[in-house]
């Protein structure tokens, strides 16, 4: 393990060759402030996902925490799954900040910039809520459709558009009707409309198109009323014909801009280049993955892997291949992931691609976690015995056990040095991250550690009490929940005003060297 300073640790991740800068600290420090390229790994469940995020051994990796000593219990762990290049950035994030190196807000902020950077170049058309909302009162004809995946979707909508994410749009339009009517997409603020119309004019779409200015957030500023609880309807399927449109557009895109179609037989030698990374996510549908997966890919739907490229790539600069039937999702995706600078290439998928097996990865040896019966805890917990709610701070507001205490994983050291207990039982949703906490529990010399069976649930069908505490943990103890306007999507319209003012303020924040990773196809 090697110690760096944060300024090194800057130059690596905007220089040259793979690298990647994981940021250990949990959600809601990282959304306060991080740095752009940071790719955000929970210490909560770090040993779970980081093979998915660096599947390559050997790869650079730069670990940063909150100045906290997380990121060296963290090289230690890494180091013992098999990862053999680690840094640590010396003081954390606070020496970052204090180094006066950039630091932003949010979340999937490299790829909110980019859908900034492109609008400056590709200048889609947009249309004001207002005038939307217009074209509805005249019934006027047009196509509108969402561009977010069907969860977002439900949660609210401006009423009238059909959920058609990006990439499937493009891909499926040549199945539907009215093929002369104008195309309206929307999202949630800003990038995704944009991103989805640039996406369709490069495919192959001539008709009049715009993307709704600031999404479903611009529609209550404007004040309309978004309809909510919605369910998304089947994607439309395509015939002979629409599949032969979109593998057409798909060889367009990669022709116009030069995209590299590879074969499964390419794809599996770069797999087996040393000192290489190469991605492989299927772009398809979650339906379609489902009847039909590829099991040497991760499925990454073409709109979500451009909008959170940071939550499937951990290392800058990788090898990414995207494959689909078509073509087209992947070569939409790609298209933007070399912007983003990313080595991208497109593979249609074939029987030699479904034959390949799914590639090893690193992964955590987890200790025996002992199951306790809910019964069980109850008695242990009226006899004194300490009892950990390791749920998310929020669910634990909502409604606990009396007598169980709230933590996430990078509180337990000063919990247990503090309390000093003789045992622990755990209450936890997910029983990886509860057996990481297992681990720590035992490094810190406690060898009776174990996991309630049923959690929450079940110790109150067994007589618990149920406790419900608005303000317990207090806020500045929810290190797991991020408040950057976080209920901008709830009808805090302050809130909304803030995030698109942050949204559009975001090139500005760009030093010369992080905008030089942004690598913008010219419109001609």
């Amino acid at each position: 393990m090697n110690r760096i300073s944060a300024t090194e640790a800057s130059a690596r991740i905007c220089g040259a060759g793979e690298a990647g800068l994981i940021d250990l600290r949990e959600a809601g420090q990282f959304g306060e402030a991080h740095a752009l390229f940071a790719v955000p790994l929970p210490w909560s469940r770090a040993e779970l996902a980081i093979g998915a995020l660096v599947p390559r051994p050997d790869a650079p990796l730069i670990l940063i925490d909150a100045g906290d000593g997380v990121a060296e219990r963290a090289a230690r762990r890494f180091a013992a799954m098999g990862y053999a290049d680690l840094s640590v950035v010396e003081g954390g994030m606070p020496a970052w900040e204090a180094a006066g190196l950039p630091v932003y807000k949010g979340v999937n902020v490299p790829s909110k910039t980019l859908g900034e950077l492109v609008e400056a170049v590709w200048h889609p058309t947009m249309i004001r809520p207002e005038d939307l909302a217009a074209w509805q009162r005249e019934n006027r004809r047009f196509r509108f459709f969402d561009a977010r995946p069907p969860a977002e979707y439900g949660k609210m909508r401006v009423p009238g558009s059909v959920c058609l994410p990006n990439g499937e749009l493009a891909h499926r339009i040549a199945a539907l009707p009215d093929a002369d009517a104008p195309v309206v997409i929307t999202c949630a603020g800003r990038t995704r409309g944009i991103v989805g119309a640039i996406g369709m004019r490069i495919s192959g779409h001539d008709g009049p198109l715009y993307a709704l200015e600031n999404g479903t957030q611009g529609w209550a500023l404007a004040g309309e009323t978004l309809e909510r609880g919605n369910t998304a309807a089947p994607y439309p399927e395509l015939g002979p014909d629409a599949l032969a449109a979109s593998r057409a557009a798909a060889d367009r895109v990669a022709a116009r801009f030069g995209i590299p179609l590879v074969t499964t037989a390419d794809f599996a030698a770069m797999r087996a280049e040393a000192g290489r990374t190469t991605y492989l996510f299927d772009t398809r549908s979650a339906p379609e993955v489902a009847a039909d997966p590829v099991a040497a890919a991760v499925h990454a739907a073409s709109g979500q892997i451009v909008q959170a490229t940071d939550q499937w790539i951990g290392l800058r600069r990788a090898r990414v291949v995207l494959c689909c039937d078509t073509g087209l999702r992947s070569a939409i995706a790609a298209f933007w992931l070399r912007q983003l600078g990313y080595d991208a290439r497109i593979l249609r998928i074939d029987a030699d691609l479904r034959r390949l097996a799914a590639p090893p990865r690193p992964g955590p040896a987890l200790p025996e976690l002992p199951r306790i019966a809910a019964a069980t805890a109850l008695r242990r917990l009226h006899a004194g015995e300490t009892l950990i709610d390791l749920r998310a701070s929020a669910a634990y507001r909502q409604g606990h056990v009396a007598g169980a205490r709230w933590a996430c994983r990078p509180m337990l050291s000063e919990m247990i040095r503090r309390m000093r207990p003789s045992g622990v039982m755990l209450i936890a949703e997910d029983t990886g991250e509860a057996a990481l906490a297992a681990a720590d529990l035992h490094d810190l010399g406690l060898p009776r550690v174990g996991l309630v069976d049923g959690g929450v649930a079940a110790m109150i069908g067994c007589g618990a009490a149920r406790e419900v505490t608005p303000n317990d943990p207090p806020d500045e103890a929810r290190i797991d929940h991020l408040f950057f306007v976080h209920d901008r999507h709830d009808g805090n319209l302050d809130s909304s005003r803030r995030y698109l003012e942050w949204e559009t303020g975001l090139v500005a924040q760009l030093s010369a060297e992080e905008r030089a990773q942004f690598h913008l196809y010219p419109v001609a």
